[in-house]
């Protein structure tokens, strides 16, 4: 019987072949969840902030969140009932003073606007 060696490469010389790309440090995957969402819920329930949710149909439900989960909130409205809405339905929501804020700044800037653009009267 022959002897035969079994030529194989030493595992140094493999693992100087492979690339090195995983040395490099991973960068991290974002959570699922940030609560950044159950934060501001939480907010606006403590100061019983006015909101104004704007739905994915166009209807405007104004009130204060009463509480939340994670499929709806609940809206207290002082000139109707309390309302029960699922989030999926909801296109967007802001506090209702930023509403009036903004409605005030429009205001001014049309009256600036009106004196600017009115013409001198000249006296005859």
């Amino acid at each position: 019987m022959v002897n035969r060696k079994l030529i194989r490469p030493s595992l140094s010389d493999i693992k100087d072949q492979m690339p090195r790309h995983g040395s490099a440090q991973r960068k991290r995957v974002p959570p699922d969840a940030t609560n950044a969402e159950n934060y501001y819920y939480i907010k606006q329930m403590a100061a019983k902030t006015p909101m104004v949710v704007k739905l994915t149909d166009g209807e405007e439900i104004r009130g204060v969140i009463e509480w939340y989960d994670r499929n709806c909130i609940k809206v207290h409205r002082p000139d109707g009932p309390n309302l029960l809405v699922l989030k999926h339905v909801i296109k967007y929501m802001y506090k209702q003073n930023e509403d009036l804020e903004a409605d005030e700044a429009d205001f001014e800037y049309s009256q600036s606007n009106e004196q600017d653009c009115q013409e001198p009267q000249q006296e005859s």
